[in-house]
């Protein structure tokens, strides 16, 4: 009996000859790798045009190249930046944003304000375990009962903003001394926010890169059952990685207090935005498992440059978020076609 070629099966219907072509699976492997590649090429294009137009966009902008737009540029990427880095580990774990950031930063900063009689570095601790607290109990929610982490941020932010307003009653935190004095100023010409946040961006990257930890976040955001099958105590990375982005996001908030010597919930608004814009920004996979604190780097970069050539240009903060939103959006899309590819 005479073989039938996979590749190629005929088939009569009615009185004419159809002939019903099947491409072999090489060439439909072939075809999608070209297709993806192409994609993915289009993608890296789209993402090198954009940054050589925000460069000369810059280098356009009237008083960009003068120092104090040098310093302001450092200060806004340190300030979104520590936020930033946080943010990234809850994104590697694959529970995409918290929106409870800013508020935790504000805080943070209103617990280190009020607790300056005590000293600077019992300030600075008890503000960083209020963050790590919040953000932990958040990531254990997540991580333990599976609850949808973008719900579980909003609740969040909804029970940190009505708790600061019970216990303030609303007005600015101002602290009994000014021990703050050690978080701003300049080293060797360098602001203090610049050397913190390249601090938290090394530690950072030491995490993801070169701990069983960071490892584990990454196995977590790519595939968590395979995660649970090595042995890897999904919850558990879950919950560090809000630990982390709690602790991050403190360093942020108690530069803002010494930066404006007081502190309300309005300290941090829009920097949970900036942290979402600059992990995706710098190319962290919006459904985890991939990135790292180098690109969130680039993408704090991205959006403070973006941030204060439109404040030199005279945008309004209304039309800024409109222009980072759109940004947004754009890096959302591309992220689409990458992954299509």
């Amino acid at each position: 009996m005479r073989s039938i070629k996979p590749d190629r099966i005929r088939s009569r219907v009615g009185k004419g000859a159809g002939v019903c072509v099947f491409a072999h699976p090489a060439i439909l492997s072939s075809g999608m790798l070209l297709g993806g590649s192409i994609r993915r090429r289009l993608a890296l294009g789209v993402r090198l045009v954009c940054l050589a137009g925000l460069a000369a966009w810059a280098l356009l902008t009237p008083g960009f190249m003068t120092p104090l737009s040098i310093f302001s540029l450092l200060t806004t990427v340190s300030l979104i930046g520590c936020v930033a880095v946080g943010m990234t580990f809850i994104t590697l774990t694959g529970n995409i944003m918290s929106l409870a950031l800013g508020a935790t930063l504000s805080a943070a900063a209103m617990v280190f304000l009020a607790s300056l009689s005590l000293g600077t570095g019992t300030a600075f601790l008890l503000a960083l375990l209020f963050g790590t607290v919040i953000t932990g109990l958040q990531g254990a929610i997540v991580g333990w009962f599976r609850a949808n982490p973008l719900l579980v941020s909003i609740a969040a932010l909804g029970l940190i903003i009505g708790a600061a307003e019970v216990l303030t009653g609303g007005t600015r935190v101002y602290p009994a001394t000014r021990g703050f004095a050690a978080f701003k100023g300049r080293i060797a010409g360098i602001p203090v926010e610049v050397l913190v946040f390249f601090a938290t961006v090394i530690l950072g990257q030491l995490i993801v890169s070169w701990t069983r930890i960071g490892r584990a976040m990454q196995m977590t955001g790519s595939n968590p059952r395979a995660a649970e099958v090595a042995g890897i105590k999904v919850p558990h990375i879950v919950t560090v990685a809000y630990l982390l982005a709690g602790a991050f996001a403190c360093v942020s908030g108690v530069l803002l207090a010494a930066r404006y010597g007081s502190g309300d919930m309005e300290l941090g608004s829009g920097y949970d935005y900036g942290a979402i814009a600059a992990v995706l920004v710098g190319g962290t996979a919006i459904q985890g498992g991939a990135g790292s604190v180098l690109r969130t780097l680039v993408g704090a970069t991205v959006i403070a440059a973006v941030q204060v050539c439109l404040l030199l240009r005279g945008f309004s903060d209304q039309l800024q978020y409109f222009i980072t939103g759109l940004i947004v959006l754009g890096v959302v899309m591309l992220h689409t076609l990458g992954e299509r590819a």
